[in-house]
């Protein structure tokens, strides 16, 4: 309880970053006519002024149609001043929300004599974290304490984000779809996530995370969506940015290598090139983006004893020092053809090259004998090309738009391994190649059609997407590869969808109401030759709706209800059909039987807002059925674990979330992020049909869990920022075991130089070195405990500089 006690206090005292708060800027727009003629009048005078006191907003006078627009309007109370010569002067009150950012209040008649007219209540976006109840929106350019390093690494300071095994969760959940600009790419993966921890920051303008989507994003990803947003200037004439950062990791062994292996990566270096730049001029605008990252990291030391049934202990150590190499360039024009259409056109070239060099030996349970040492060099090349095209059509209303978008995205996987397998009596050298064509065609067709009220949101998304897959195992002498498990498969996906969403808004309700339907073929195509695995292939006709009501008690609190039913569709990764040796012992495989999981979730929220700071609080629930997990097993007399994707029963997740902020004074404001759930998976049995028929069950799990996040950010004279980050993670539980506690300190300090364009940088994360991924694990046949030393000190030096 001491320790507890003193962990705590250690958390209250740090500091945090304040987040960004995302204040819609809503554009107003109208026809003004004549009340007896109907008329379009022209040259009208409307000014927009304050409910409270009558201060002037801003004005502008009817077209010749006798339209109008005002744009950059704050979310409150206010009215519309309507004057005319000849015209009685007539007001209008308004109300402007935050649910859309552009609103039509249609007609105004006015008439030559005294007439009244009746109220008009306008619309746009709910107050909430960063004004939305349903989405978090966070600038990277406050998020000092992870400048220089990846999008994976800045997460991990967003309330409601934790990072476990290199994947982002929401509220203890990675079931999690990555967006980059709105759409699904080959960086993030399709469906699932990957590539996060080598996308550079310095890349990424902001970063929404949406826990509740509604029906016009894709129904995968039950936890939720995360939407990267990249950097783009449209100011006029030649600007942009570059910077660079440099910067150490593993600055000390932080546990001795188990005897006769090679030395672990230490001070290791990091290396972050940028650029920006823009040119604007009249109806043309083009941009690019470069950045190229190289790392050298300990990408994993974990340290595990296994007990075996059979009385066996083995103690192992898998270490990994990694060499990447990422660059991604992207790069396009934005063309006005006139003021109702416009083009944009853009590129993405991405390139992760990886050398991965690993050890792993094995000993006995009191380590006086190496049973086996596994040395491997993996070589790993991934290309991405993406190609894009929106075409925009804006009609007379402001807001009221047609968006057409084709996106084609190519991804090219090359890996190579080679493994060195040293027995006491016996040394053999085995080698695999894999190579996988991922092509995927996207088309959609956006509507939006703003009311007197809100909004209607429809559209259709077609995607066709294709993988075929090569893996060829070239077996030396005593070789332990399952030659006859590989060969070549091919995963074919075809996914129209059509959905609707309607959004509503007054002084004291507002509602979003919507439906996907989404038909989904999956046909994995497997070679006849492959000893277990077999083609199959699944479709379904799917309702995905969801619901958001709020209610406002006054200006600072409002309640709020959400419900949605979501899919995690299996990537075609989790089905894949050859086995994996990146663990000598741990053999990871795909099942092409694997089913989609279905999910409906519920919360209810409450937003207290006061001055300079808010109170965030939420309760949610998501029940899942057909959990999509890795089930690990051993098929005696052999003590290899086989880890084999299924579908386990059903599963739940139930927690409370609370954001505070606070702004103390111009020097100093915090962010403290709480989330405590509950996880339950129910009892379940499964039938592993790799590498032999063996069934696997396991008893019903359940823990209490949760975080805390505590951001503090000091605004210093001079021009000088200083950031504390403190994350606390309680135990949780994983797949047929347990993740204990971690905890770990990062610091940041910023100072903007050379009159606001230039700026310095100095950040350290996982100050204590505290950040250790500890395991327990209860498999079929065997038990074990791991302890990952993996890389988590780093510190970082950078510049960067605005023209």
């Amino acid at each position: 309880m001491k320790r507890l006690r003193f962990l705590f206090i250690i958390i209250f005292q740090c500091l945090i970053f304040s987040i960004t708060k995302a204040q819609t800027n809503v554009t107003l727009s109208g026809i003004v006519k004549d009340k007896n003629s109907k008329a379009n009048l022209p040259y009208v005078n409307v000014v927009l002024k304050t409910e409270k006191d009558s201060s002037f907003i801003s004005g502008t006078v009817s077209n010749e149609d006798g339209r109008f627009s005002i744009s950059k309007i704050k979310s409150g109370n206010y009215y519309l001043e309507v004057s005319f010569v000849g015209y009685k002067p007539t007001k209008k009150t308004l109300f402007i929300g935050n649910l859309s950012e552009y609103l039509d209040i249609k007609t105004i008649e006015i008439e030559e004599k005294s007439t009244e007219l009746q109220e008009v209540s306008v619309i746009g976006k709910t107050a909430g974290i960063s004004e939305e109840m349903d989405k978090k929106t966070f600038s990277l350019k406050g998020n000092i304490s992870q400048n220089g390093g990846s999008v994976l690494q800045a997460m991990q300071n967003l309330p409601g984000v934790t990072v476990q095994d290199g994947k982002v969760q929401l509220r203890g959940n990675d079931k999690v779809t990555v967006l980059i600009d709105g759409k699904q790419t080959a960086l993030t993966g399709f469906g699932n996530q990957t590539g996060l921890d080598n996308i550079p920051a310095s890349a990424i303008e902001k970063i929404e995370i949406i826990n509740n989507p509604s029906a016009k994003y894709d129904a995968n990803g039950n936890a939720g969506i995360i939407n990267i947003i990249y950097k783009k200037n449209k100011k006029e004439g030649f600007n942009g940015k570059v910077g660079f950062t440099t910067g150490l990791g593993s600055l000390w062994e932080r546990k001795e290598n188990l005897p006769t292996i090679r030395p672990q990566y230490t001070f290791t270096p990091k290396i972050n090139p940028s650029v920006s730049l823009n040119y604007k001029k009249n109806n043309i605008n083009v941009f690019f983006q470069g950045d190229y990252l190289y790392t050298e990291t300990l990408n994993k030391n974990e340290y595990v004893t296994r007990k075996y049934d059979n009385g066996e202990v083995r103690n192992s150590q898998l270490k990994r020092n990694r060499n990447t190499h990422f660059t991604t360039l992207k790069s396009g024009v934005d063309y006005a053809i006139n003021d109702q259409n416009s083009l944009t056109i853009s590129g993405l070239f991405g390139s992760e090259k990886i050398i991965d060099r690993g050890d792993q030996p094995f000993f006995n349970g009191d380590f006086s004998e190496r049973k086996r040492l596994w040395q491997f060099l993996e070589d790993e090349l991934k290309t991405t090309l993406m190609a894009t095209a929106n075409y925009q059509h804006k009609f007379i209303e402001a807001g009221h738009l047609l968006n057409i978008g084709f996106n084609y995205t190519f991804h090219r996987e090359d890996e190579k391994y080679f493994y060195d397998n040293y027995l006491p009596t016996s040394t053999g050298t085995d080698a695999f190649k894999l190579l996988s064509d991922e092509q995927v065609y996207d088309l959609n067709f956006d509507y939006i059609k703003p009311l007197k009220y809100g909004r209607i949101e429809t559209g259709i998304k077609f995607r066709n997407r294709n993988i075929p897959t090569n893996m060829q195992f070239i077996p030396g002498v005593n070789s332990i590869l399952d030659i006859n498990a590989g060969g070549w498969a091919t995963y074919k996906e075809l996914i129209p969808a059509v959905y609707g969403n309607y959004i509503f808004e007054n002084k004291q309700w507002e509602a979003e109401i919507g439906l996907r339907v989404e038909y989904v073929k999956i046909q994995y195509d497997v070679n006849p030759d492959h000893i277990v695995y077999k083609s199959d292939g699944y479709n379904y006709t799917q309702p995905f709706p969801n619901l958001r009501l709020g209610y406002k008690l006054d200006e600072n609190n409002k309640i709020s209800f959400f419900y949605n039913r979501r899919v995690d569709r299996p990537n075609e990764v989790d089905i894949r059909i050859f086995p994996k040796y990146d663990d000598a012992e741990i053999i990871k495989v795909g099942n092409p039987a694997l089913r989609p999981q279905f999910t409906n979730s519920i919360e209810l929220g409450y937003k207290k807002s006061w001055g300079k700071g808010s109170l965030y609080n939420a309760i949610y629930h998501r029940f899942a059925d057909g959990t999509i997990t890795r089930i690990s097993s051993t098929v005696p007399p052999s003590n290899l674990i086989y880890a084999v994707f299924q579908n386990a029963n059903k599963s739940y997740n139930t927690g409370v979330e609370m954001v505070l902020e606070q702004e103390i004074s111009k020097l100093y404001s915090f962010n403290i992020n709480l989330n405590g759930y509950r996880n339950q998976i129910d009892a379940f049995t499964v039938v592993n049909k790799y590498p032999l028929t063996n069934t696997f069950s396991a008893d019903q799990q359940e823990i209490y869990s949760g975080n805390i996040k505590m951001n503090n950010s000091f605004h210093f004279p001079n021009n000088i920022d200083a950031q504390i980050t403190a994350i606390y993670l309680a135990p949780d539980i994983i797949p047929q075991g347990k993740i204990k506690s971690r905890f770990s300190l990062d610091f940041g300090l910023k100072k903007a130089i050379q009159k606001g364009k230039g700026e310095l940088f100095f950040n350290a994360t996982d100050l204590l070195n505290t950040m250790v991924i500890k395991k327990d694990i209860q498999g079929q046949g065997f038990y074990y405990t791991s302890d990952d030393y993996y890389e988590t000190q780093v510190i970082r030096l950078g510049y960067s500089n605005k023209f």
